[in-house]
């Protein structure tokens, strides 16, 4: 007599894909491993050219263009010259191997996963990835100098601006952060709706509470001056508008998917 407890559901795709918790581990750690060795790839080209004294000059080149004639940055600790522009190195190297991390990351959990749930995840990895670098490049090439102008133009002519590379590093790794996170909102709004935690219509009735979220969170995350608060509140928001209307599109298409079957079915012999 065949026990039905035992039988696996003919209407589950991963019956029978169990694999032991041990398997499980050795696979994570093969992947963390090839992630590992793509940061550590893609750092040593980095250290070899441009190196990781040019990588920092790349990354303070719009703040050096505003500061006085005659001024540079300098560094109050000891160790500041090696390990700032190592972290930089580092930083660098992640973000440009970040495909890969994430495709290892995708690989990992791709075998757990119903082909409904793939077909949607491995789109929202990439968008985010591409979003979260336009943010980044957002905020060193459009924000970045204008803040930097509208700073000095304040500062008075008794101060020799010479801003510490410790600090520097910390407030860019800061700004890149907030506008990398600021572009997923999209992405964020799309997943939201997607596991019905709320629907269209009602991040449309949170539209003007957003707004306010938004100038909230750039005044506490950016420097305390309006042009780089409206740098980051501005983008938000139109990414809020550009995430209600693609979830409004994408449950449009499933509503529409089950009606174009029954038309392909019905239309076959």
């Amino acid at each position: 007599m065949t026990d039905k407890k035992s039988a696996p559901d003919p209407e589950d795709e991963l019956a029978g894909t169990e694999q032991p918790f041990v398997e499980h581990l050795m696979e994570l750690r093969n992947r963390m491993v090839k992630s590992v060795i793509a940061v550590a790839a893609v750092a040593i080209v980095l250290s070899i050219y441009p190196g990781p004294s040019h990588l920092y000059d790349w990354l303070a080149a719009p703040l050096v263009a505003h500061l006085p004639r005659g001024a540079t940055m300098i560094a109050t600790s000891v160790i500041s010259p090696f390990m700032v522009p190592l972290k930089i190195l580092l930083m660098a190297s992640f973000m440009l191997a970040l495909p890969v991390v994430l495709y290892q990351v995708w690989a990992f959990v791709a075998p757990g996963l119903y082909l409904r749930e793939k077909k949607m995840v491995l789109p929202l990895v990439i968008s985010s990835t591409v979003l979260f670098f336009a943010g980044v490049a957002f905020s060193y090439y459009v924000v970045f100098g204008r803040v930097f102008a509208m700073i000095q133009a304040f500062a008075p002519e008794s101060i020799t601006a010479a801003p510490d590379i410790d600090a520097y590093l910390s407030f860019v790794l800061t700004m890149f952060l907030a506008f990398g996170l600021t572009f997923e909102v999209p992405i964020a709004v799309m997943v939201l709706v997607r596991i019905g935690v709320v629907t269209v219509a009602q991040l449309r009735h949170f539209r003007g509470y957003f707004i306010v979220l938004a100038f909230v969170v750039a005044a506490i995350i950016t420097p305390p001056d309006v042009v780089s608060q409206l740098a980051l509140a501005i983008p938000m928001c139109l990414l809020y508008e550009c995430g209600i209307w693609a979830a409004s599109m994408f449950i449009r298409r499933e509503e529409d998917e089950p009606e174009r079957k029954d038309a392909s079915e019905a239309a076959k012999p």
